[in-house]
């Protein structure tokens, strides 16, 4: 039985609400940096960083391997442009990986939650 508070899952009619945001970053300082101002400006209700991941890719013509902390932000889409420019703003690289994930469905709960927390 459901508490009263979750009202189950909200489906794909949320798609274009809630957003999961993943950006790489080149270190600890510089992901703890993001996470926080994103968090103190309520662009998003939490952010999980994810440390170890090893990142291969092709940049100026050469490849390349990073190591590099993944962070994970929970949004809105309606706080999407505004948490970009904040982590263009303060990543260092020339072209920070942004990427947006639309989240399809999730607990009632907890999506209320990310509404709550990324409120002006």
């Amino acid at each position: 039985m459901r508490p009263a508070w979750d009202k189950g899952f909200r489906g794909a009619a949320m798609a274009d609400e809630f957003l999961l945001v993943l950006t790489t970053c080149p270190g600890h300082t510089i992901a703890a940096e993001i996470a926080t101002a994103v968090i103190d400006q309520r662009l998003a209700a939490c952010v999980n960083r994810i440390p170890g991941v090893k990142s291969w890719f092709r940049w100026q013509g050469q490849l390349q391997q990073e190591e590099e902390v993944l962070l994970l932000i929970k949004t809105t889409r309606a706080r999407f442009d505004q948490l970009e420019t904040l982590i263009r703003a303060l990543h260092p690289g020339e072209v920070p990986e942004i990427i947006a994930l639309p989240i399809t469905a999730g607990s009632a709960a907890y999506l209320q939650w990310i509404s709550e927390n990324t409120a002006p």
